[in-house]
């Protein structure tokens, strides 16, 4: 039996666009679709929810929140099954304990209470940061959001080579009947240099040739089980972070792998899982997989 897709609700603007695009993954994917609020939000999120008027006991605005956003759900697809729970915990305890039975976690970018201005809710941050399934934080424009590009990018390095997250984009892809844009960064050394302008050239191609050759190797056996899927392979020059969150741009969602590295409490998301959660211009997906 398939696990269901859980999205973390919370009556904010960003909240309802996570169960929107969580309702339209589940369909595609054949899920069920399982809501959950924390009810330990309402005591401390000072702001209300979109669609409510009055400021309700914690008991009634979380089940107020909970059925709305399940009407919601069935409204824009009937066919998806959904289930909502009110769960007695903070917000981040609540969605890692419901993400140990999910095939995937889908927050919104920021929650309720959060700064204004902030570019992404701690909640989303630390979910994506400790979760043992993938999260996918719904952010970016409306376009993207809504799959209008037709591509799924994901970021390829040495670590994610034969990776959870390649495996993940490839799916994605699959269900989506889309492109998959696989994308590497290279750099030259810092310490590179030549007088010879021709010289610096011919380093420069020497680089990405074998970025382009590692790429390919990375993609081999995932792309046999997938045949059915379109592939674009590219090296670009450039900080790994500013490549990805440019790619972005014309995606409908972006793939990146986070480590577990043994002795370490929860995932090291890195430099670049970091940029493209604050800046991404498309869902993100955060990948957990093995160092």
């Amino acid at each position: 039996m398939e696990l269901p897709l859980v999205v973390g609700v919370d009556g904010s603007d960003s909240s309802l666009e996570a169960v929107d695009w969580a309702v339209d993954e589940a369909a595609r994917h054949g899920l069920s679709l399982r809501l959950v609020f924390a009810s330990l939000w309402e005591r401390y999120e000072g702001a209300r929810p979109s669609f409510s008027t009055d400021r309700a006991a914690d008991k009634v605005m979380a089940e107020h929140i909970t059925a709305s956003s399940a009407e919601r759900a069935r409204l824009r697809n009937p066919e998806v099954k959904v289930s909502s729970e009110v769960l007695p915990d903070d917000a981040v305890s609540a969605l890692l304990h419901a993400a140990q039975e999910s095939s995937a976690l889908v927050t919104g970018s920021r929650g309720r209470g959060e700064i204004a201005g902030a570019l992404l809710g701690s909640v989303s941050l630390t979910v994506a940061a400790r979760a043992i399934c993938p999260v996918i934080v719904v952010r970016g424009r409306k376009q993207n959001q809504q799959g209008s590009h037709g591509r799924v990018v994901v970021g390829v390095s040495d670590s994610t080579e034969g990776s959870a997250s390649l495996r993940f984009a490839f799916h994605e892809a699959e269900a989506r009947g889309c492109a998959l844009h696989a994308v590497r960064a290279w750099r030259r050394p810092a310490h590179e240099h030549a007088d010879s302008a021709l010289i610096v050239d011919d380093a420069a191609g020497a680089h990405e040739e074998r970025a382009s050759a590692r790429l390919t190797e990375a993609l081999r056996d995932v792309s046999r089980d997938h045949p059915q899927v379109e592939v674009q392979s590219q090296a670009v020059e450039g900080p790994a972070h500013k490549v990805l969150v440019d790619a972005s741009a014309d995606a409908d969602l972006v793939v990146v792998g986070a480590l577990r590295r043994h002795g370490h409490f929860g995932l090291q998301l890195g430099r670049v899982a970091h940029a493209l959660l604050h800046h991404a211009d498309c869902p993100v997906a955060v990948v957990p997989q093995r160092a």
